[in-house]
């Protein structure tokens, strides 16, 4: 980093939290006074820039295509032989995203982006991982919900089939995942 290099508000507030949670050396004090004006002033700057700001329009997610057949939210088990071909790397997972220590309003909307663009980039077989989540006797939130999602219309089109992965690659906290094909792409 360049020694001339100004710091930017935010590296400011960072850095001044950062100060914040130190004791100054004695004889230091006033410095801290110092650092404390500039970051409220930068703070009371920052506020007035987000209230002239326009709000930003929040993105729908995607609906699901219109020649979606009524059957299309069912989803198999992936075969046998698929299965066994991604557990020995004969058949690569393109992509895979781990949701370990979120909760289930961030696991949704993060697994959905994921699944959108990998469906997107024309990808196949992913690995989802939700982990075990046994705490207190009983099976994970994201173990039991992830699987539930896949049946709602935002997931539905994206997802052909899914099952459990194989040991190595997570057991029962993980799910391999069969994106469908886009439309138009051959079979």
């Amino acid at each position: 980093m360049a020694r001339d290099r100004k710091l930017s508000a935010d590296e400011r507030i960072l850095w001044g939290k950062v100060a914040r949670s130190t004791r100054p050396m004695p004889g230091k004090a006033g410095e801290l006074s110092e650092l404390d004006a500039f970051l409220a002033e930068a703070a009371a700057e920052q506020e007035r820039a987000e209230k002239l700001a326009p709000p930003l329009p929040v993105p729908l997610p995607p609906a699901a295509p219109p020649t979606a057949k009524p059957s299309a939210g069912v989803h198999h088990p992936l075969e046998k032989p698929v299965k066994r071909k991604i557990a020995k790397g004969r058949l690569a997972l393109e992509a895979r995203i781990d949701l370990h220590g979120l909760v289930q309003s961030e696991a949704h909307a993060i697994l959905l982006d994921f699944l959108i663009r990998a469906h997107e980039r024309g990808m196949r077989h992913v690995l989802v991982i939700t982990g075990k989540g046994s705490s207190m006797g009983s099976d994970g939130a994201l173990k039991r919900a992830v699987p539930l999602w896949f049946s709602k219309p935002e997931f539905r089109y994206l997802i052909s089939s899914y099952e459990s992965a194989a040991q190595h690659h997570g057991g029962e906290g993980a799910l391999y995942i069969r994106l469908s094909r886009r439309p138009g792409d051959r079979p």
